[in-house]
């Protein structure tokens, strides 16, 4: 069985199982997950560290609590309607990332929410304070967006030739497109390369992305965090080394599958605590007293064995830097 299918058939199961244990045992409460992507191995890495959370609070998946999953997968148009249906359900906690939080928040003023945003979620209109957020909501902000300009310093010192820098980015996720693409593109002037933003939201979209970047003449392209994006993070590495095009992107799974780079939060000190704020709402805390936590620690990883290949030499300094080094 190929890779790509276990996942699927392992995701199938994730969003399928519960329902029949939990009419099993109704006394079980229930966490809703609302996704906007695919179950994949990104996904997977994530519900891992959550349910580590859930265990560090004396809660454990089919013993004590329900895990009920919803999948978007990639149509963000699906999450209030996916939203509404974890409420109705009824679910005691539900957490998502950007777009599926801010879905959560509009389908219930009740229902307790745990976030995990890329972004400033006061900004975002999810909380009117990190220390204080009130209401229903609460969770974990990491540092996504505010790295774009960091990962475009970082391509340039791998590929310090190339002058112009292409960057894709999923225009149907504005909270997250919009400041990617204001910070590349100030970024892109203080280090004096060019640089072209493309747009993309389907697969034949990446395609034509990519088939563009010989006319443009880039010599290196930055992945613009995204759920869509997280759920093709092989298929996006897969082009990357098919147009010896050298890349950054967020998850260490990218890097994995053959990217160049990744630069992001590592996942367990995002949904780890995800999974700890879940367990204490259900032992009955409020959410509007849980401090909004940030996660500040980054982790780059280097796929030296791809820089091979694209004929880079990566500098020993950038290795020393790095987290991790795949040879």
């Amino acid at each position: 069985m190929r890779r790509r299918d276990f996942i699927r058939l392992v995701g199938s199961a994730a969003a399928t199982w519960p329902v029949a244990a939990r009419a099993q045992q109704p006394s079980m409460p229930v966490v809703g997950v609302l996704s906007a992507e695919w179950p994949n191995a990104v996904t997977a890495d994530r519900s891992r560290a959550f349910r580590q959370g859930l265990n560090d609070t004396g809660y454990f998946e089919g013993r004590n609590v329900m895990i009920e999953y919803r999948w978007a997968e990639g149509r963000f148009d699906r999450l209030p309607a996916l939203a509404a249906e974890l409420v109705r359900l009824p679910v005691i906690v539900c957490f998502g990332s950007t777009l599926a939080s801010m879905a959560a928040k509009a389908a219930s003023t009740t229902v307790p929410i745990v976030f995990y945003v890329g972004s400033d979620p006061v900004s975002l209109g999810l909380v009117p304070s990190l220390s204080r957020p009130a209401g229903n909501v609460t969770g974990v902000a990491s540092l996504t967006v505010e790295l774009a300009a960091k990962r475009l310093e970082l391509l340039h010192e791998l590929v310090p030739k190339a002058t112009i820098i292409a960057a894709l980015v999923n225009p149907t996720n504005p909270p997250v497109a919009e400041p990617e693409t204001r910070d590349l593109q100030a970024a892109a002037r203080t280090l004096g390369l060019t640089l072209h933003v493309l747009h993309a939201s389907s697969e034949q979209e990446i395609d034509t992305a990519f088939m563009s970047l010989v006319q443009l003449r880039a010599g290196a392209l930055v992945i613009a965090p995204d759920a869509y994006f997280n759920s093709r993070s092989e298929q996006l590495a897969a082009l990357t080394l098919r147009n010896a095009m050298p890349a950054i992107y967020q998850f260490r799974e990218f890097v994995l599958s053959g990217g160049l780079a990744s630069l992001g939060a590592p996942v367990a000190d995002v949904y780890r605590p995800l999974g700890v704020y879940a367990g204490r709402i259900l032992k009955g805390e409020k959410p509007g007293d849980l401090p909004v936590q940030q996660a500040t620690r980054v982790e780059l990883i280097l796929n030296l064995k791809t820089a091979k290949t694209l004929g880079l030499t990566v500098p020993n300094t950038l290795i020393g830097r790095a987290d991790e080094v795949i040879e």
